[in-house]
């Protein structure tokens, strides 16, 4: 699998349910940040290693999609930071930004430690805080904001937008969003990573570690998750807006 593979299967994703879907809502933001980071390597934009950031891009999103059939399959095997997005993905009340949250929350704080690991093993390189590889992750970061906020503003438009900043203390959605900071997420994914690569030579310990780690972010996304609906969006959506 490659990156354009990678965006091919989360468009598919986006068109298999209705946009208001938990899991299209986080599958269009994980498309449009892969889209971006795609093609800031095919500039050239100064990245150290871009194998590396091109397979890790890969290996992180399998594990998006391994999760999501496992889902399907056997929702008994799925990671626990991810069944909160999947058992709710249709849940009324439910701010599609929040959605968009719950699935970065998995994805980035159990996925990407597990990503790192595996692809540092798989090309021979480490983890070092002042490695090439730990350079080019950190760059990735402000492309990572700019897109999250893009995508931010995208959920709440118009005029429905412009009342609800108005009203926001009747509702709870700039508290969930305020719980989220895709840099800090980041940050500790790449402490977790270390973590785990430091316990590869205790595998029961360095599996329960993952397993904890994987309770602790599912536990997070159901907090993501609790309705946030304000009267302004049942409003609208009322009006159809």
């Amino acid at each position: 699998m490659a990156i354009a593979d990678v965006i091919e299967r989360l468009r598919a994703i986006e068109a298999s349910a209705p946009s208001t879907d938990g899991v299209v809502c986080f599958a269009r933001l994980y498309r449009e940040v892969t889209e971006g980071v795609a093609a800031e390597l095919a500039a050239g934009q100064g990245f150290a290693d871009s194998h590396f950031l091109e397979t890790l891009d890969v290996r992180f999103a399998e594990l998006f999609f391994s999760a999501l059939e496992s889902y399907g399959s056997d929702p008994g095997s799925t990671p626990s930071a991810w069944v909160p997005l999947f058992a709710h993905r249709s849940q009324r009340g439910v701010a599609p930004l929040q959605f968009a949250l719950a699935g970065m929350n998995a994805h980035i704080n159990r996925d990407l430690p597990v990503a790192l690991v595996t692809t540092c093993r798989e090309l021979g390189v480490g983890l070092g805080d002042e490695s090439r590889e730990h350079h080019d992750f950190e760059r990735v970061d402000s492309l990572l904001a700019k897109v999250e906020a893009h995508v931010k503003s995208a959920y709440v438009t118009g005029w429905l937008a412009w009342i609800d900043r108005i009203v926001h203390r009747f509702q709870r959605i700039d508290d969930v969003i305020a719980m989220w900071d895709v840099g800090r997420a980041r940050d500790a994914a790449w402490i977790n990573a270390q973590a785990l690569w430091a316990l590869g030579d205790a595998p029961p310990l360095a599996s329960d570690y993952l397993h904890a780690l994987d309770r602790m972010v599912g536990l997070a996304s159901r907090g993501l998750l609790i309705p946030a609906d304000s009267w302004v969006l049942k409003l609208g959506r009322a009006l159809g807006a």
